[in-house]
């Protein structure tokens, strides 16, 4: 795994060139929602996504559509709003049969697969909503959210918290040809520094990046002062 540390005030547009640097005809991307990755996704030119496929990472059950809260709602108004893509795909929590939603999402992640996968670094360690005790070979699926990522939602207006949400799978996101992990800030440091240099464990999800063969962890200074 290469892990970049890089200036505060540099981290937003090199990774956002980097970003950039990476589009092409057809590409398939997973993309984060929430505050770390929109200094990137202001950054990008208007048509950078215009000939790729769009998959959303994870969602919030329980918000009506349109709220603030919903990572849908967010990407659309962080990026894809002003920097369409060709194709933008999102798991349905409203569906009648959440199992059947799933199978259908997963059906189309796994037709192509993924290029990129861009993620975010959960206070816990999550990667999209795959909360500790998430396994590499855990597919797509509702998922039961823990205290800390429901305190995250209160940030994005969800008051009440939703309880459960619709999460991209890990087997999912490893099976992506290349990943990368978005951190900033000081508070992200200790749990940085675990993923980096502790143990692999499904109890710090983020950590089974480890054994991917092409992961990249883009840091800012603060995020990665303790490594």
């Amino acid at each position: 795994m290469r892990v970049e540390v890089l200036p505060v005030e540099k981290w937003a547009g090199t990774v956002a060139a980097e970003f950039e640097d990476r589009l092409g005809p057809g590409l398939r991307l997973c993309l984060a929602t929430g505050a770390t990755p929109i200094p990137v996704y202001s950054l990008l030119a208007s048509d950078a996504l215009a000939s790729s496929t769009v998959f959303l990472l994870d969602e919030f059950g329980g918000l009506p559509p349109g709220h603030p809260g919903r990572c849908e709602t967010m990407l659309r108004s962080a990026l894809l709003d002003r920097v369409p893509a060709r194709e933008f795909h999102f798991p349905v929590v409203d569906a009648t049969d959440l199992e059947i939603e799933c199978r259908r999402y997963r059906d189309l992640i796994d037709d192509g697969g993924l290029d990129l996968a861009v993620l975010g670094l959960g206070m816990n360690g999550h990667l999209g909503l795959n909360e500790p005790g998430s396994g590499a070979q855990q597919p797509t699926r509702v998922v039961e959210l823990t205290p800390e990522t429901r305190d995250g939602a209160r940030r994005y207006g969800a008051n009440p918290p939703p309880n459960w949400g619709l999460a991209m799978g890990l087997v999912e996101i490893l099976a992506a040809r290349e990943v990368w992990l978005l951190v900033t800030g000081p508070t992200k440091a200790e749990v940085l520094d675990g993923v980096v240099n502790g143990p692999v464990t499904e109890q710090l999800p983020a950590s089974l990046l480890r054994g991917h063969p092409n992961a990249v962890i883009w840091a800012d200074e603060e995020a990665g002062s303790l490594m």
